[in-house]
């Protein structure tokens, strides 16, 4: 199984976490259910980039971001080559890191 690391992120994830999912799961679902808070402000159908995350290694394992992915993560907060988000990302055999960015596009974020 396709193991997730994710890198310490002060508010959501302080220690950073290491789990194992199904391939096939959506990242955005196996973060939330390890406790990890990540925004999902559209409830994961890719219509916020709320959960734009960066993945820092394994990228070359998932599918290519389609264009609904591509012209969301237009509107996402610090942008880079490895962005995606978490709710278009579906696990298959590799092992991937992520780390969450600083700030997210939700700036009404309730608590």
């Amino acid at each position: 199984m396709p193991q997730v690391t994710v890198l310490p992120h002060a508010e959501l994830c302080p220690e950073g976490q290491r789990f194992e999912v199904k391939p096939g799961a959506s990242l955005c679902e196996a973060l939330l259910k390890h406790c990890v808070a990540i925004e999902h402000a559209c409830d994961m159908v890719a219509a916020c980039a709320t959960c734009h995350v960066l993945i820092r290694s394994g990228g070359d394992t998932l599918a290519e971001p389609d264009d609904d992915e591509n012209d969301q993560l237009d509107n996402a907060w610090g942008l880079e080559a490895c962005s995606r988000l978490a709710c278009c990302v579906k696990l298959k055999d590799g092992d991937i890191t992520v780390a969450l960015p600083r700030h997210s596009r939700n700036h009404a974020r309730e608590k």
